[in-house]
């Protein structure tokens, strides 16, 4: 459903279907979930690409449709459904091609009137442009992709994403859009995509049998969904490529000087980590979750849950530590725990793992920017993750062409999509001001 805020300005709500355009044949009938996509089941990936009206001139949702079709063929477990073993009651995909579930709406306001609210009203909601998703409680018919279009009275268009997490991570998401753009332009045949062989994490394995970068939830049935014990919301910041490189190269710590990596991920992390820590006082983490892509991935690879979930400990005050010292952790000492997650998971038992720790996500290599419509790539795209536990979570991703001057992701500046407590947003918006200048971007409902 349409969150609250964004039902006075939203009209002429339409919902339908599309279906692979051939029938998925017997020996695909069924996905089986890995463990790792039972410990991500209760979270959901949202991701918003805002047009203007040259960019979707002549779509029309017919032309918008056509391609999904055979595009489809192709991500077949996406037009798939839910189901249990008879036998041990295990969760997995019937590839049965019901279908992903389109949803159609008109925006009462220009884009221009939306990009004003961006910059200056903090009540409004980027996400409410994609469809509120939640599978279950009749799991069987819960889709698990919803993909929205919605019109804005200029012309201009967002196009939402709302992907089930049990499908793949936020990569195999922006993926998945990416395709469906280059079948919208070119007609792709529909081959079968490439079933990646997991590389391992080269972080260090812990000697411990638990994960820390899980936690048990209350059991939920067949409703995945959780409850947070207090109110989330969600807040992008953007930080200057000028700032970024200027943190980098004024570091004077051998152990991060890197011929290949940016560091900037690293730098932001450590910024948050630190300015949280002096938040929260006592409470403020020692240990938090880091989540990394593995190894290159091509828009070719099938969806799959392949970030790496590492900790990273400090035996140190993050509050008092400084920048360099935080972001050096970051950098060097991981310890990676898909391991330990894939061998701890109990099937008749619930997990969330974005925000059982303070989260930070690496989405700085993701091309949230590859979705283009009649050679026009959006003014503006982020992505979120709902279901993020009291602990919060921090996505950083590449800043479009209003934020950073480019899009490149090595040397432009960065989106920072945070969810956090409510409580804690407006100190931490306060906290970024007046140690680093860092522009606040809008107050998002999570």
């Amino acid at each position: 459903m349409l969150p609250p805020a964004h039902s006075a300005l939203i009209s002429d709500v339409q919902l339908s279907s599309v279906v692979p355009g051939e029938v998925t044949g017997d020996s695909k009938k069924d996905h089986k979930l890995t463990n790792m996509d039972l410990a991500l089941k209760l979270h959901y990936v949202k991701g918003v690409y805002f047009f203007t009206a040259e960019a979707v001139e002549d779509l029309t949702i017919y032309e918008l449709k056509k391609p999904m079709f055979p595009w489809l063929v192709r991500y077949y477990a996406a037009s798939g459904r839910i189901r249990r073993s008879d036998q041990s009651g295990r969760p997995f995909i019937k590839c049965n091609d019901g279908g992903i579930r389109i949803v159609e709406a008109c925006c009462d306001i220009t884009l221009e009137e939306w990009k004003l609210a961006k910059n200056y009203d903090d009540d409004d909601d980027d996400f409410g442009f994609a469809y509120d998703q939640v599978l279950g409680p009749d799991l069987g018919f819960s889709p698990l992709v919803y993909i929205q279009f919605t019109w804005f009275k200029c012309g201009g268009m967002c196009l939402g994403l709302s992907w089930a997490h049990i499908l793949g991570d936020p990569f195999s998401a922006s993926s998945f859009l990416n395709r469906w753009a280059q079948f919208l332009k070119h007609s792709l045949p529909s081959k079968s995509l490439h079933v990646s062989n997991f590389t391992k994490s080269e972080c260090p394995l812990p000697m411990r049998w638990k994960p820390f970068c899980l936690n048990r939830v209350d059991p939920v049935g067949n409703h995945w969904v959780t409850t947070n014990n207090c109110k989330m919301v969600t807040h992008s910041f953007h930080f200057p490529a000028k700032l970024l490189d200027n943190l980098v190269s004024e570091s004077d710590s051998p152990a991060l000087i890197h011929p290949v990596k940016s560091l900037h991920f690293e730098f932001i992390s450590a910024i948050f980590w630190k300015s949280l820590s002096k938040i929260r006082g006592d409470s403020g983490p020692r240990i938090v979750t880091v989540c990394t892509r593995i190894g290159p991935k091509s828009e070719n690879e099938a969806p799959s849950n392949t970030m790496t979930f590492s900790i990273v400990r400090a035996d140190f005050s993050a509050a008092k530590g400084g920048i360099e010292e935080l972001a050096m952790l970051i950098a060097e000492k991981q310890e990676g725990e898909n391991k330990l997650i894939e061998e701890s998971i109990d099937e008749e038992s619930d997990y969330i793992a974005y925000g059982a720790n303070l989260t930070f996500i690496n989405m700085e290599e993701a091309n949230i920017y590859g979705v283009e419509l009649n050679g026009h790539k959006p003014i503006f795209a982020n992505y979120t993750i709902k279901g993020v536990g009291d602990e919060g979570a921090v996505l950083v991703l590449p800043a479009g062409p209003d934020n950073g001057g480019d899009t490149d992701k090595r040397s432009g500046g960065r989106r920072v999509t945070v969810i956090l407590p409510e409580k804690q947003l407006q100190e931490l918006k306060n906290e970024l001001k007046k140690e680093w200048g860092i522009a606040s971007g809008k107050l998002l409902t999570a």
